[in-house]
């Protein structure tokens, strides 16, 4: 799950009250679609810092809480509001995230692509700018060796 650290960093989610926030603002179908149907309470996600110096895997976090509407589409006054999403037919969906750790160094994402087992991730597929996109359990267990 990615995240520009300039918005929301890890440093972030672990300050919050019981380091659990709500994951707000997915604003395209298909990483949506990741967020409301495939994740489960308890599922670990990578924490990915986008669009900065090094952008990489900072840390871990849990899936807190699954699936449901995003407030945020339905408030005129936050930068992700939609006003073609309602109380009763929401466009828009959001998961709570507890986090779990953060890494000593980011695993960049150039360091991602240098390695095979990698080589058929989501996130590194060319012209990918899912802000959600899904691995492999063989994808988890080798990073998780990198750490």
């Amino acid at each position: 799950m990615k995240s520009e650290p300039t918005t929301y960093s890890i440093d972030d989610l672990k300050r919050v009250p019981q380091q659990t926030d709500h994951w707000e603002g997915v604003r395209n179908y298909q990483a949506r679609n990741f967020m409301r149907d495939d994740m489960r309470k308890g599922d670990l996600a990578f924490f990915y810092h986008s669009n900065c110096e090094v952008p990489g895997i900072v840390g871990i976090m849990e899936i807190a809480r699954e699936s449901y509407p995003d407030f945020t589409a339905l408030d005129p006054h936050s930068q992700y509001y939609d006003p073609k999403s309602t109380p009763e037919r929401p466009r828009w969906f959001m998961v709570s995230v507890h986090f779990i750790q953060k890494f000593k160094a980011t695993l960049s994402l150039g360091a991602l692509r240098s390695y095979p087992p990698l080589q058929n991730m989501v996130l590194l597929k060319p012209g990918n700018r899912l802000s959600i996109t899904p691995l492999s359990p063989a994808e988890w267990q080798f990073i998780l060796t990198l750490t």
